[in-house]
């Protein structure tokens, strides 16, 4: 959590510098849902959506090209019984989902927020890099736990091999939307984006079951039971331990929705107008 407030705060002042010396600018915000991909929902889009927020720096570099800078705050869950790909291992969680962003935009028509004598609607394309935060929980006996201190894959135990996964990584976003110059500065649009990770453990899943004696032993009933939650479910007795509990596979998850920016004026600056414009 503490580099991804310490990269947060570097890309904050990056886009400050931006902001001081830019002569197109935009600020606003973006109002929409979070959702994710993975083991406990393979390929179910929008499924269990939550509401998702945040704020948008965006500078003109030309009429087709934007540099763009996102913070955006959401959250993301995944239940087997509700996905119903593998109702069986019974396993789910929820997580909190923290993001800060850089994104190149490309513009499909010539288009300015205020522009004269150029189009006032254009869809889009864009992609960057992306650091994000995320936090996996589920609940045991009443308690909600965070899943990464367990180690439901055996982690935390002394003879395993693996290593906890960190909570701040890297993702891709690339993703399309539109946008519309409403009157001279305001400018609206909507945009849906997938995420790019690298890690499997979004949804802390991801390898095989762990020995459920060594868990308990070292970690505790509720880790052991937070590991292996198909045998509560089933009634099943036989030891899971180095089956197969995830796919291996990186986890995406998204944002979407709609969003206003205003552009503002700094020392002056005024919209250029385009070469078509000034033949």
């Amino acid at each position: 959590m503490f580099l991804f407030k310490k990269i947060l705060i570097t890309v904050i002042v990056f886009a400050s510098s931006f902001i001081v010396n830019a002569q197109r600018n935009e600020v606003g915000i973006f109002l929409g849902t979070s959702y994710y991909l993975g083991d406990l929902n393979p390929s179910k889009q929008f499924f269990l959506a939550k509401p998702a927020g945040g704020i948008i720096y965006r500078y003109t570099i030309s009429s087709h090209w934007n540099l763009k800078f996102n913070g955006l705050l959401g959250s993301i869950q995944g239940a087997d019984s509700l996905s119903k790909a593998n109702v069986q291992r019974n396993l789910s969680f929820k997580s909190s989902l923290l993001e800060a962003s850089m994104q190149l935009e490309y513009n499909f028509l010539p288009y300015i927020t205020g522009g004269k004598g150029i189009n006032n609607i254009t869809p889009y394309i864009f992609t960057g890099l992306a650091i994000f935060h995320f936090n996996p929980m589920a609940e045991y006996d009443g308690v909600w736990y965070a899943l990464q201190p367990v180690g439901t894959e055996g982690q935390r135990t002394a003879e395993s091999t693996l290593k906890p996964y960190a909570l701040t990584q890297v993702s891709i976003p690339f993703g399309l939307g539109f946008k519309y110059s409403l009157r001279n500065k305001i400018c609206i649009g909507a945009e849906w984006a997938m995420r790019k990770t690298f890690t499997g453990y979004i949804d802390d899943v991801s390898g095989t079951y762990d020995d459920p004696t060594v868990i308990t032993a070292e970690c505790g009933t509720a880790a052991a039971a937070l590991s292996n939650r198909s045998k509560q479910s089933s009634g099943q007795k036989e030891d899971d331990a180095g089956l197969k509990r995830g796919d291996g596979k990186s986890d995406w998850y998204s944002f979407a929705g709609v969003f206003i920016t205003y552009r503002f004026k700094i020392n002056g600056d005024k919209v250029c107008p385009t070469e078509h414009n000034r033949k």
